[in-house]
């Protein structure tokens, strides 16, 4: 009798790795893990939550303040008595329409902006071309006067207050608006020259010897080549010195003793005082002072962002 056993099927002798190249395993390429990546320490996601809880409260305190004056613009003396905080109801337009009707506000108004136009128009040629000598040329006690520049921002327009207003009187400039806005400029000088010199040093050397070759003075240099190059920091030291001359009200407050000279800080402090009972309207009248120089901020943030930091690669 023949066997018939099914034949063994032979085994794979295991081969030996060759010599240099390693036994490499396939990744799992769907592992969660590894898409999301490593991740974050524990210190630094609380840091980063710090960050976001700070910039939150920040947040908080800039625009609850703004909400209520808005809103209690179009509430009534006795609902902000019985409710402060709260929707109106019913909506008032009185305070709003009232003011917008008078006279005085919009003269406040134009004062404003007026002085607000004298000053940047004084900061920015000068400014200019003090940072363009100061960045531009080597000469004994650069430096010197850099730092002299850098120490006026050490000192607010309340110290020299007195001495401004002695001045000012024996020139004849009380109640007039050069009266507020040359002081203005002097101490816009400080901030406005700091932002203006590294600007003016990043520019190439090579630029002004080319200019030089094909025979541009100085002054054609600066103002052909230097000022259009130099636009996002005008821009921003143009917003600063605006919105900073709009919220004075220490120098007008003392400058302009003539009430229709008055600019609109003054005039939001005569209404509270004149009408100290009737918040709504103070509210109103604070709102509409603000709204000129929050639009105007609003519109030129990327111009005071560009301009602060387009000379901070290179000093």
């Amino acid at each position: 009798m023949v066997d018939h056993a099914a034949p063994e099927t032979p085994v794979p002798e295991p081969r030996a790795p060759e010599m240099g190249v390693p036994d490499l395993v396939a990744p799992d390429l769907a592992t969660p893990d590894r898409l999301a990546g490593p991740r974050p320490s524990l210190r630094k996601r609380l840091g980063r939550r710090g960050l976001y809880l700070i910039a939150f409260v920040v947040v908080l305190i800039v625009v609850v303040p703004l909400t209520f004056s808005v809103l209690g613009g179009f509430r009534t003396n006795q609902q902000l008595v019985e409710q402060p905080v709260g929707l109106p109801s019913p909506w008032n337009g009185a305070n709003y329409t009232s003011i917008l009707q008078t006279g005085s506000f919009w003269r406040q108004v134009w004062n404003s902006t007026l002085i607000a136009l004298l000053t940047v128009a004084l900061v920015l040629p000068a400014a200019s071309m003090a940072a363009f000598i100061i960045a531009r040329y080597s000469f004994r006690g650069r430096e010197l006067f850099y730092g002299l520049f850098t120490l006026g921002l050490l000192f607010p327009v309340a110290v020299a207050i007195l001495p401004l207003f002695i001045v000012l009187r024996q020139v004849g400039l009380l109640s007039n608006p050069l009266g507020v806005a040359l002081p203005q400029a002097a101490f816009g000088l400080p901030i406005a020259i700091i932002i203006m010199r590294p600007f003016f040093r990043a520019i190439p050397q090579e630029l002004q010897d080319a200019a030089s070759i094909d025979g541009c003075s100085p002054l054609r240099f600066y103002w052909s080549v230097m000022l259009p190059l130099s636009r996002p920091a005008l821009s921003t030291i143009a917003v600063i010195t605006i919105v900073g001359s709009w919220n004075a009200f220490f120098l007008p407050l003392l400058v302009l003793t003539d009430p229709d000279k008055a600019t609109l800080p003054i005039g939001v402090n005569n209404i509270s005082t004149q009408f100290s009972t009737d918040f709504a309207l103070v509210l109103a009248y604070t709102t509409l002072a603000m709204i000129p120089a929050l639009i105007f901020y609003a519109i030129a943030e990327r111009q005071i962002i560009g301009g602060l930091t387009a000379g901070a690669v290179k000093e």
